[in-house]
């Protein structure tokens, strides 16, 4: 269903496996796309020349969340080629796995590329893009930022320690910034279990199974299913900010 046409997205981390889901839905629901990205530029210009076409041109743009003055470019060139943003989705992220009880194995350079991507980054982004997002003409005159979340922030269960935590410090900081930038732009979690994405078929079966074996749907996240949980947030939500929206398969509560 097409309830956001005519509006522009920025995903950032839109080339890898729930960012590329994302972009798909969103341009299906009729928004031009940014598909933001840092390393893959190849696999990001691809999935443009994929995208169901919208009002206006999709793009592909160098979006290094982690840099300030690449934010800064890529809200310059948005504002030039669009004139404001609708939806800022911050997908972009990164981890590695360490086993929770080695310490010593998560060490700092780890520990601050965790914090500087998965929870200054989103920061960076909505700061950089906060004039284009107060010019949205989405319904009601409100721009939505809707950030990727993780299960890990409530279970404390994750690829490591400092992952979990900075998943959890991005649901709060989405409270703060829903009460901090309202009325004009809304914002939300999208907060996923374990995604059934390309590296994750790449795993090991049985440790696949397990997971999905541990939770009450008894399967893991599709993408789509995430991706329509980040369409529902940016349209169909339209009272909702500062809320984490779960899509999980009830595996907390297992």
């Amino acid at each position: 269903m097409k309830n956001l046409n005519g509006q522009v997205a920025v995903v950032t981390g839109g080339a890898g496996g729930l960012g590329e889901a994302i972009c798909i839905g969103l341009a299906q629901a009729g928004c031009a796309v940014v598909v933001g990205y840092n390393r893959s530029e190849g696999p990001a210009r691809a999935l443009v020349d994929r995208l169901p076409p919208a009002g206006l041109p999709h793009a592909a743009l160098k979006c290094p969340v982690t840099d300030a003055a690449s934010l800064a470019a890529l809200a310059a060139e948005v504002d030039k080629r669009y004139g404001r943003c609708d939806v800022l989705v911050n997908c972009a992220g990164t981890t590695r796995y360490v086993p929770h009880g080695d310490l010593d194995a998560l060490d700092d350079a780890l520990i601050d590329q965790i914090l500087a991507t998965n929870v200054r980054g989103p920061f960076a982004a909505v700061r950089a893009l906060r004039p284009l997002l107060d010019r949205s003409r989405a319904a009601g005159g409100a721009g939505v930022v809707v950030n990727i979340s993780s299960i890990a922030a409530v279970t404390a269960m994750g690829s490591n320690v400092m992952y979990c935590a900075s998943k959890a410090a991005v649901d709060n900081m989405t409270r703060s910034l829903a009460r901090a930038l309202a009325p004009a732009i809304r914002v939300l979690s999208v907060s996923p279990g374990l995604a059934d994405t390309e590296f994750v078929k790449s795993m090991d079966p049985a440790w696949r199974d397990e997971q999905a074996r541990r939770t009450p749907l008894q399967r893991l996240a599709a993408p789509e299913e995430v991706a329509a949980a980040v369409v529902a947030a940016a349209g169909a939500l339209s009272f909702t900010t500062g809320a984490v929206i779960p899509v999980d398969g009830g595996r907390p509560l297992a």
